[in-house]
């Protein structure tokens, strides 16, 4: 589905992403773990063009999109839901939502993605015209996920989706993941969670110094003594 070769980033003079290749099959859900600064969300920036890259390629479907603009990668169904929720906090959840769907014209698909999302985060329907700016944390998490699913993603790129939320809401949220998963969505996700986010993994990736070190089914990660270390606490 989408496969990454030999990627390389600079920023000024650092070398922030040092030839990162990953592949993220039909059907699956990828990983990302590492720790602060190792180049996890600037790997995802530099797939959606928010980044300019030095080297490397980037293929979807078969179909070069390395060069793409960002507005065309979001034409393609490659959508990143940002670190930090970044939802319209003067705008009411219902407007967030259908923001999400501003490049789409299936208007009969749109309402039926509308009911889906709502499916999946009642919730965030019974706040439809609640601010924004007003939900909790969690709640703010679910409508950017609900907001990035209305642009009826093939390939949906997460980042932090669980970051300072309390763990009821992360079980709730990696839920979501697994289930969106199941009705045909990609899933490549970075997370300081590496617990919660290897156990649904299908296969996982393990980034230091913007290089990938290690990577593997996702179940064989959780069992790596390096990785129950480093990122597991054990």
């Amino acid at each position: 589905m989408l496969k990454i070769e030999n990627l390389n980033v600079h920023y000024g003079g650092i070398h922030a992403l040092r030839g990162i290749s990953l592949e993220v099959p039909d059907g699956k859900i990828i990983s990302l773990i590492g720790a602060n600064g190792a180049g996890k969300s600037t790997t995802l920036k530099s797939v959606m063009g928010l980044v300019p890259k030095t080297e490397g390629s980037i293929v979807c479907d078969g179909v070069d999109i390395t060069n793409l603009k960002t507005k065309d990668m979001v034409k393609e169904g490659i959508i990143l839901c940002p670190e930090g929720r970044r939802v319209f906090p003067d705008l009411t959840v219902a407007e967030n939502v259908m923001l999400g769907a501003y490049v789409r014209k299936d208007k009969e698909q749109i309402a039926k993605d509308e009911k889906w999302v709502y499916n999946l985060f009642p919730r965030l329907e019974e706040r439809k015209w609640q601010q924004a700016g007003t939900l909790s944390g969690g709640e703010q998490q679910m409508l950017a996920v609900a907001r990035s699913l209305m642009s009826k993603p093939k390939l949906l790129m997460m980042d932090e989706p669980s970051l300072g939320l309390a763990p009821i809401i992360v079980k709730n949220i990696f839920n979501i993941i697994k289930e969106i998963n199941q009705v045909g969505v990609n899933v490549l996700l970075i997370e300081q969670n590496a617990k919660a986010a290897l156990e649904i993994s299908d296969y996982g990736y393990v980034m230091e110094t913007g290089k990938i070190i290690l990577s593997g089914p996702g179940k064989e990660l959780l069992q790596n003594d390096g990785v129950r270390k480093a990122y597991l606490g054990e």
